[in-house]
């Protein structure tokens, strides 16, 4: 089988490298793919965004599945290109994905589906917003109803901030604050039949203590021995299944990856989010921890034959993944900083610890940083205190100057608190 992976982050790098541990997959392609991933797949230079560009690549590559990773090309209608021209393609469709592209959009669904979510306001003139926020009453939630590669959301107990956010943006969703604990649930899906992965935790603030401002996330770990054992049952019967049945019903079927951002309060599960792709930096933990191959399952997908393949096995272990940030990220992160390190942690701590690229890119010799999230650290362990150590213990042999990282991913869980 030859794939072709659309993405160059951190997610990406998780799917290439499961995808090149699958017998079946004879070819891995990616692009525009990173300096890690380089190791794994051949790289092509292609416009992400560009569907036709991105097609014209799959046929010249005789590539028999496409699999697009990030959200911007999903909303951009670059799996109905691939589609378009003959070839399986995994993503839902840029009118499906519009579950994540849309924040109003993915109320509207979930009030048809009766799926259980905060009280929200669509707001997009100033009084709007100020009757919102009034009516919600702090800590106020304000998300951007577009894309922002996961910072559009400001939680704060500041009004001027809650406001100054919500009036930088065209058309805003105010809704209540949810409290309790949050839950990352992946689930494939053909359109029809919906297949729950493990689910996982992320942190999304920059700082230790969930301080500091929302990022793209800090870290995860998989799986959460705090939750209660129903926990994917109970989001498969009142949430994943019944959204897909509704974008069906609706004309525009749900096929690819849906992930359910969840809060679990003391009313109840209830969702914080849709998207429409694998997350980041969950998928490289939850990928850690699946051992059933990845591409027949992505290709079933695709081809609508979901149902029929075998269950889902998976590895009893824990995994935590770390994220090794640039210098003044989530803000104007500074790039070009040499990385040091990484062959040191593939002698010393390989196959229990790896690293996964990010933001990265070769300079002659030297690997160097292009983003803000640079890497990300990942490792498994017998239990979730096991896997830490072993993901900070590799952490600790990288050396980016002005380099940050939370020193606080899955702490509490390990702890068993």
């Amino acid at each position: 089988m030859k794939l072709l992976v659309i993405g160059s982050g951190a997610r990406e790098h998780a799917l290439c490298r499961s995808l090149s541990l699958d017998p079946a997959v004879t070819a891995l392609h990616c692009a525009p793919g990173n300096a890690g991933i380089a190791d794994v797949a051949e790289l092509h230079q292609v416009d992400a965004l560009d569907g036709k560009a991105v097609a014209a690549l799959a046929t010249e590559l005789d590539a028999d599945l496409v699999v697009v990773g990030p959200e911007a090309p999903l909303v951009a209608g670059v799996a109905d290109a691939v589609r378009d021209a003959g070839i399986p393609a995994f993503g839902p469709s840029k009118e499906a994905a519009q579950l994540e592209g849309s924040k109003a959009f993915a109320k509207e669904v979930m009030a048809a589906a009766g799926v259980p979510t905060a009280r929200s306001y669509v707001c997009v003139t100033p009084d709007e917003v100020d009757e919102a926020l009034d009516a919600f009453g702090a800590p106020y939630v304000v998300k951007d109803d577009g894309l922002a590669a996961g910072k559009g959301v400001v939680v704060t107990g500041d009004l001027e901030k809650a406001r100054a956010h919500a009036n930088a943006c065209d058309r805003v969703v105010i809704e209540e604050f949810l409290d309790g604990p949050e839950v990352s649930l992946f689930a494939i899906t053909d359109g029809e039949t919906v297949v729950p992965l493990q689910p996982a935790q992320d942190f999304k603030r920059a700082l230790d203590g969930d301080e500091g401002p929302n990022t793209g996330g800090m870290g995860a770990y998989s799986p959460l021995p705090w939750a209660e054992a129903d926990l994917v049952e109970e989001v498969m019967n009142t949430v994943l299944q019944p959204t897909v049945d509704e974008l069906r019903r609706r004309g525009t079927p749900f096929s690819g990856l849906l992930y359910a951002g969840l809060a679990i309060t003391s009313r109840g599960v209830r969702v914080i989010e849709f998207n429409a792709r694998f997350g980041d930096p969950e998928t490289q933990v939850v990928l850690a921890r699946l051992k059933t191959p990845l591409a027949g399952v992505l290709l079933a997908a695709a081809q609508g034959t979901l149902a029929d393949h075998p269950d889902l096995r998976w590895s009893d272990d824990a995994a935590v993944t770390v994220v090794i940030a640039s210098h003044n990220y989530p803000a104007t992160p500074r790039t070009g900083d040499p990385i040091e390190g990484l062959d040191e942690v593939a002698a010393q701590d390989a196959p229990s610890a790896y690293v996964l690229h990010a933001g990265t890119r070769r300079d002659g010799d030297a690997i160097v940083s292009a983003g803000g999230r640079v890497l990300s650290v990942t490792a498994s362990g017998t239990d979730l205190a096991r896997a830490r150590e072993r993901a900070y213990a590799a952490v600790d042999r990288i050396r980016l100057d002005g380099s940050h990282h939370r020193t606080d991913i899955a702490a509490k869980a390990a702890a068993g608190s």
